[in-house]
C-alpha cells in the first residue's frame, strides 16, 4: 500500500516531539547508540512520536497502567526529511520518523511515573 509521505502545508510543525519508551528498551538504545524503535514502530515501518498536545492521550490510549516508562524529548529539526507529519487518530497529524532515531537529536529523557489511578505524571513539556 502506498502512502503519501509529504507533509501537509497546514500540518503543525513542532520544535520538540516526544516518544514514550519503556526504560529497558531505551537503555538498550543508549548502549547501542541508536534507537531503532519499539515493536509497533518496527511493525509499522516508522517511529511513532507525539506532539506535546498529543502525548498525554497517547499514554492513556497505549500505555495505561504501564510502569517503567520514559518520556523522551527530541529536536524535530535534527531529524530532517525523514520526519513526516501524517494523519492518524481522528485525522490529527502525528510526527512519524522514517529512519532510526539518532541519540544526538534527544534533548532529554524523564521518567513517566505511574499514578495510583493508572495514568502517568507528565513532566513539564517545553
Amino acid at each position: 500500500m502506498h502512502r503519501s509521505h509529504r507533509r501537509r502545508k497546514d500540518a503543525p510543525l513542532q520544535r520538540i516531539i516526544y516518544k514514550i519508551v519503556p526504560q529497558e528498551l531505551w537503555q538498550e538504545a543508549r548502549a547501542e547508540g541508536i534507537f531503532r524503535g519499539a515493536a509497533i514502530d518496527l511493525q509499522d515501518g516508522y517511529i511513532h512520536f507525539s506532539t506535546a498536545e498529543q502525548a498525554v492521550e497517547t499514554a492513556q490510549r497505549h500505555f495505561a497502567g504501564v510502569a517503567g516508562l520514559l518520556l523522551v524529548a527530541v529536536e524535530a529539526a535534527a531529524l530532517g526529511d525523514a520526519l513526516r507529519y501524517e494523519p492518524s487518530r481522528g485525522g490529527d497529524f502525528f510526527p512519524h520518523l522514517y529512519a532510526d532515531l539518532p541519540l544526538g537529536a534527544v534533548l532529554w529523557e524523564k521518567p513517566l511515573a505511574l499514578k495510583p489511578d493508572g495514568t502517568h505524571d507528565f513532566p513539564e513539556m517545553v
